[in-house]
């Protein structure tokens, strides 16, 4: 994907986005999802909004997806041939209907299908993004994929369904979404484009998601956090992500923790260690991250600091742990993983845009650090 590169697909927001499915009601739909969007009636939800679409339902995507999980929905969907594909769900399910629409794809060379991204959790931006994330389970790790053609054609942002996501699900994932915003802004690939959705997506989230916590029930802030993530998404497609993602594909993958939970313990541990050797310009950057989260001071490195503690204290908040020990994981267990850990980090797609270049021996000691 080339540099500067910056799309923006149809995104339909608020309590009515929903009936923006009507205009498939003369075409052939595969959903693609989990068994508990199934079960819940939230299929249903969209099947009404669009009565006269022929509808295939692929119902079997578990977290994570892997290669297995992308063949299987192709197989469903190859004797219906849809023309259109809706993903619904969290992260997990988008990523896996991006998998099988390009695999189907290729499988009709002359059938061209479009690509509708419903997010039920406002955490990974999968809606709007060239990303997805398959994993590989035999060797515990996730993989970012990143093509043009995972763009999804349309978004749809339905806060209503996001306020059954329950409040442990909910902090993580909005976690994410503020990690994805703070990695772009400062991100090598930074342009204004991206800055711009970056530090709104920043300024959402530290207001709104503490109120989520609070109220679960919320949809005001439901719905600020639901656009956030989309901004968010925007903002990394377009600027790309650093090591906070690098090591937490690599983290998450080998020892099972939800995605965004391991981007909250690590981001201010990675925060710290680009802004010792940052140049003045990442410095400036992350100076300006501390202000929109209203935290200010006339030395940068200071509110730098203060914006790290404050990160600190609202994990502390939202009760997600600071260390890997902290989570339960036997150290014995990190030390076997270590040096995956360390490769797998260095070599994955969103570590090459972080503002500072990470050694091996720097990821040791970050390791060390989530360790705890």
């Amino acid at each position: 994907m080339a540099r500067y590169y910056f799309s923006c697909p149809e995104v339909y927001f608020g309590e009515q986005a929903m009936t923006s499915l009507s205009q498939f009601n003369d075409k052939r739909v595969g959903i693609v999802t989990d068994d508990f969007m199934v079960s819940s009636g939230k299929t249903r939800y969209l099947i009404n909004h669009m009565p006269q679409a022929a509808v295939c339902i692929f119902g079997e995507v578990k977290p994570d997806p892997d290669i297995d999980i992308l063949t299987a929905g192709a197989a469903r969907f190859k004797a219906f041939k849809p023309d259109v594909i809706i993903a619904l769900g969290g992260g997990s399910s988008l990523d896996a209907a991006k998998g099988i629409k390009v695999t189907l794809e290729e499988y009709f060379a002359d059938h061209h299908i479009d690509l509708i991204a419903i997010p039920t959790t406002s955490g990974s931006g999968s809606e709007v993004t060239a990303y997805a994330i398959i994993s590989d389970p035999q060797n515990g790790r996730k993989y970012p994929l990143i093509s043009e053609h995972l763009v999804p054609d349309i978004a749809i942002l339905d806060p209503n369904l996001v306020l059954t996501v329950p409040r442990s699900v909910a902090v993580d994932t909005g976690m994410d979404v503020l990690t994805h915003a703070i990695e772009a802004f400062v991100s090598t690939g930074a342009n204004d484009f991206s800055d711009a959705l970056a530090e709104k997506a920043i300024a959402l989230t530290w207001r709104y998601l503490p109120q989520v916590f609070n109220d679960e029930k919320d949809i005001a802030a439901r719905t600020h956090m639901h656009n956030a993530s989309c901004m968010a998404g925007m903002a990394f497609n377009s600027a790309g992500l650093g090591l906070v993602h690098g090591m937490a594909h690599a983290i998450g993958g080998m020892l099972h923790i939800p995605h965004g939970k391991i981007n909250a313990m690590l981001l201010p541990i990675v925060i710290d260690f680009n802004s010792k050797q940052a140049s003045a310009a990442t410095r400036d950057r992350y100076h300006r991250c501390a202000q929109i989260m209203g935290i200010d001071h006339a030395i940068p490195e200071q509110a730098i600091m203060l914006m790290t503690q404050a990160i600190r204290q609202i994990n502390r908040h939202f009760g997600i742990p600071a260390t890997l020990s902290e989570l339960g994981i036997d150290r014995a267990k990190i030390a076997k993983l270590r040096s995956a850990l360390v490769n797998s980090a260095l070599a994955d797609g969103c570590t090459a845009s972080n503002p500072r270049q990470a050694t091996a021996h720097d990821l040791e000691g970050l390791i060390d650090q989530i360790t705890g």
